[in-house]
């Protein structure tokens, strides 16, 4: 897939003209009138560590490699300085391999999944939880004109949801730049592509932010907490439980953030509200999201 010119505020940014992404299907409408309209292709993508298969993802087929490498880092099964010897992609069997210096033994670890709530569901494996014992968020400060600023060029920035919905995007942030957007039909896989570029561009999360179109679950939470990013924000609204894991970790979360509008139900310290809400311009109809009236 390719990257973004000179002229973009984004090192990877949303292909939506990209071939194979989607499909033109022809249907009618209420009226019986005839329609023609782009759909979002789905394809399965089987994930191996070494000689083990660890999962197959319904994915749109973008960066695999990132895929592959985040969904293994946040699941706990590439540990911090593991050698990455290569990672290869075969097109046509629909395969990544991942392969390090070690040995892979994650039968039992394999045994234990939770479904997660999520349109395309997600799978976390059982011990997820205990990896977040140890984690210690870097500290950050979030200008609420950053925030907005962010939330103004993302959900203006050309994308395969304005073009055909059905699909979730998350962003890598830091400050008021939106430096990586990536696409999926699920949330998860968006914020692992993300995960796996900044494993293989061995880029740090200090100072970093995840925006995310999708709610603000626990499995959401867990894995930009396990990421080491200290902040999450989204359009969409959140769970309980999402909610009480992220003020356990010290983890910022924002929600429901539309035009002028957001909630903060945790690490509300990190905020600087050096904007006044008043002077913010709504959303523009033209791109405002589902969960706009949610």
């Amino acid at each position: 897939m390719p990257r973004t010119d000179n002229d973009s505020p984004y090192i990877i940014a949303p292909a939506p003209d990209a071939p194979g992404l989607t499909r033109a299907v022809t249907g009618t409408d209420q009226t019986g009138t005839p329609q023609t309209v782009n759909v979002v292709e789905e394809r399965p993508l089987t994930i191996f560590l070494n000689a083990q298969e660890i999962v197959t993802a319904m994915t749109i087929g973008d960066y695999p490699e990132y895929l592959a490498l985040g969904f293994l880092r946040n699941q706990g099964m590439l540990k911090d300085g593991e050698k990455i010897l290569r990672v290869d992609y075969d097109e046509e069997l629909e395969t990544v391999v991942v392969r390090t210096d070690g040995q892979t033994t994650y039968e039992d670890k394999l045994k234990k999944k939770t479904r997660t709530s999520g349109c395309a569901v997600g799978t976390v494996f059982g011990d997820m939880m205990e990896g977040l014992e140890g984690v210690t968020l870097p500290q950050a400060n979030l200008r609420t004109s950053h925030l907005y600023a962010l939330a103004h060029v993302i959900n203006t920035t050309p994308s395969l949801y304005l073009t055909a919905g059905a699909i979730h995007g998350t962003v890598l942030c830091e400050g008021d730049r939106p430096l990586v957007y990536m696409e999926d039909v699920g949330r998860h896989n968006a914020v692992d592509k993300i995960a796996g570029w900044m494993l293989s561009e061995n880029v740090a999360p200090t100072g970093k932010m995840l925006y995310t179109t999708g709610r603000l679950t626990s499995e959401m939470v867990i894995k930009t907490a396990l990421m080491g990013i200290p902040i999450l924000a989204s359009r969409s609204g959140f769970t309980a439980w999402g909610v009480e894991i992220a003020q356990q970790v010290g983890l910022t979360l924002i929600g429901r953030l539309r035009g002028r509008r957001f909630v903060c139900l945790a690490g509300e310290e990190r905020l600087i509200r050096d904007a006044d809400p008043a002077a913010v311009a709504d959303e523009d109809s033209k791109h405002r999201r589902k969960s706009a009236g949610a």
